[in-house]
């Protein structure tokens, strides 16, 4: 049977292939009403997964916390509010230390706030941020910015045990989606108000309702690009968590320069505001 599998097993189909064998190992056992932590350890043991990695997904399960959707905009236009999590080795401080280094390399965004256990972030703007946006798109190596629209990120930091640190990463875009909701809204204004300009002259009933079905597919349209837009946003937190989380809990990282994290020009003056940013762009990307 091992004869007709492809020479390399691509990482889609690795996926597959072990989730099944879990399925198949896991079905032997007599489950019941659930089991406990020492129990799905001793049962991921007889699989073959480290415990570590069973112990990091124990506190992954159960440190999570769930966001539903609520309210008319939540539900018609999309979340306002995104939210990535994860349980990664490290302690907040470091965990910390890594995420302000990260998103100050990788993204538009500088501190706005650190607190033990929680940071948050706005975004860069003004020439700062035109400086860096030139400087990637020269350099090639950084990686596209998904997180320049949103209104704020913050972290929340919480320690576990055994050395291990949940992580919340929170974006606020409800200024973003004020902008498809003001589009959309916009668009369906202009055909009612052209209707109401074709009555007063007196044009006919099916003329003059004309105008409000195309200003109906032009909301729509506006509001259906928010979505995918939101994918992106999410795309990024979850980018910098995966890198939270492949990174060495044992590395000291270094905390950017204050002047990365305020919108002030360090002591160059203009030309080192640009120096500074050229360097960045051409600089080693991270893991």
């Amino acid at each position: 049977m091992a004869e007709n599998l492809p020479d390399r097993i691509d990482r889609a189909a690795l996926e597959r292939i072990i989730k099944r064998a879990t399925e198949l190992q896991t079905s032997e056992r007599e489950i019941g009403e659930g089991l406990t932590g020492d129990e799905v350890l001793a049962l991921g043991k007889e699989v073959g997964i480290p415990a570590r990695y069973l112990q990091q997904a124990l506190y992954e399960e159960r440190s999570r916390i769930t966001t539903v959707p609520s309210g008319i905009w939540d539900n018609a236009f999309g979340a306002g509010r995104l939210t990535a999590q994860r349980v990664v080795t490290g302690t907040p401080e470091s965990v910390g230390d890594f995420l302000v280094q990260y998103l100050d390399r990788q993204e538009l965004l500088c501190v706005q706030r650190r607190q033990p256990n929680r940071i948050s972030w706005e975004p860069l703007t003004g020439f700062q941020a035109a400086v860096r946006r030139s400087s990637a798109a020269f350099g090639g190596t950084r990686m596209p910015f998904l997180l320049s629209k949103v209104t704020t990120v913050t972290a929340t930091l919480t320690p576990l045990e055994d050395g291990y640190t949940h992580v919340m990463l929170e974006a606020d875009v409800r200024k973003y989606r004020g902008a498809y909701i003001g589009g959309s809204a916009a668009a369906a204004g202009t055909g009612i108000a052209a209707t109401g300009v074709l009555l007063a002259l007196g044009a006919f009933t099916a003329v003059a309702l004309a105008p409000i079905p195309i200003a109906a597919i032009v909301a729509y349209g506006v509001a259906r690009q928010y979505s995918p837009r939101l994918e992106r946003i999410q795309l990024g937190l979850e980018r910098a968590l995966d890198h939270a989380e492949q990174a060495d809990p044992g590395t000291n990282h270094e905390l950017p320069p204050r002047s990365a994290n305020r919108q002030l020009p360090p002591k160059g003056g203009l030309i080192g505001t640009i120096l500074d940013e050229v360097r960045r762009g051409f600089g080693p990307p991270m893991r």
